[in-house]
């Protein structure tokens, strides 16, 4: 199943009957939608007077393809004229000529009718014939199957876009598995060596060598303690193994991945908040940032 982004664009048009054409002209039925983010499905109806009526059965048609978005559907008419010249009727150019006499005798100076402007009299007494509620609802099926292509577009280029993020939040992962050692190394010798130089200024002989160095190694292992972050990384993984089986699977997936991108940032923030080595705060700010980009563009996800 394909993953949607809520961003498209889609437009479609409706073929008009020639039947209608051959006589006095039809509407050209003209559909756009346009899609953004949202938390929830808004639909939005732009229509002509002419369509009020089925605004119900094209919410539902909306409903059933998508899930969430800011959706703006516009309909327009535009009115086909017939390309052959009318045939003026008898009754009609009785009136004109009715309606000239009438003039001219009030106004001896007006001009005769020439024979354009009776044409164009005769075409526009005609009214263009309204459209059928099949072929706009047709129209407008016809255009979200062409949004929802657009969406599947750029919904895979999100995709490609959060597995490289992925991908470099787990090189991120995998460098600072080893430098909780060395820091934990580092500390115990820095401990050892404050510890010894203490006890000389303070003129204590009386803790043996030994004893000395089983508190040593004691507070080592407290403050290795509170500095381990093997739990973080290894909930780290695991979210992003859950995303990345989430955007393989497709569908409906953008409020699902958004939690996890927040369970990311905060196993981020921990692991920031117990570094104790300029590495590990750099690292930190590496996956805050790669995190940062993949909430704006899940943000986008149906």
């Amino acid at each position: 199943m394909p993953v949607y982004s809520m961003t498209g664009y889609a437009s479609a048009s409706a073929q008009p009957d020639t039947r209608q054409l051959d006589n006095d002209g039809s509407s050209l039925v003209g559909v756009e939608i346009r899609s953004v983010n949202s938390r929830f499905l808004d639909l939005v109806f732009r229509l002509p007077d002419e369509l009020r009526a089925l605004e119900p059965a094209l919410r539902e048609l909306c409903q059933k393809e998508l899930r969430r978005g800011k959706v703006e559907v516009r309909i327009t008419l535009t009115r086909q004229e017939q390309q052959a010249w009318p045939q003026p009727r008898p009754e009609q150019l009785n009136q004109l000529a009715r309606l000239q006499e009438q003039v001219r005798g009030w106004l001896s100076d007006a001009p005769v009718l020439s024979v354009n402007e009776v044409l164009h009299w005769c075409r526009g007494g005609a009214s263009a014939a309204a459209p059928d509620d099949a072929a706009v609802i047709s129209t407008v099926k016809q255009c979200l199957s062409a949004l929802n292509e657009a969406r599947a577009r750029e919904g895979t280029q999100l995709t490609q876009m959060l597995l490289q993020r992925l991908s470099t939040l787990r090189d991120l992962a995998l460098q600072a598995e080893p430098l909780i050692p060395a820091a934990v190394q580092r500390h115990r010798e820095r401990f050892t060596e404050r510890w010894r130089d203490a006890l000389q200024s303070a003129g204590s002989h009386d803790i043996s060598e030994s004893a000395l160095q089983d508190r040593a190694l004691n507070e080592a292992a407290a403050y290795a303690l509170r500095i381990d972050v093997a739990e973080e990384l290894s909930r780290l993984r695991s979210h992003l193994g859950e995303i990345e089986r989430l955007l393989s699977k497709g569908g409906e997936l953008g409020k699902r991945l958004d939690f996890l991108i927040q369970e990311l940032h905060r196993e981020a923030n921990t692991l920031g908040s117990k570094s104790v080595a300029l590495e590990l705060t750099s690292i930190s700010v590496d996956m805050k940032v790669a995190i940062e980009q993949m909430r704006e563009q899940v943000q986008n996800l149906e």
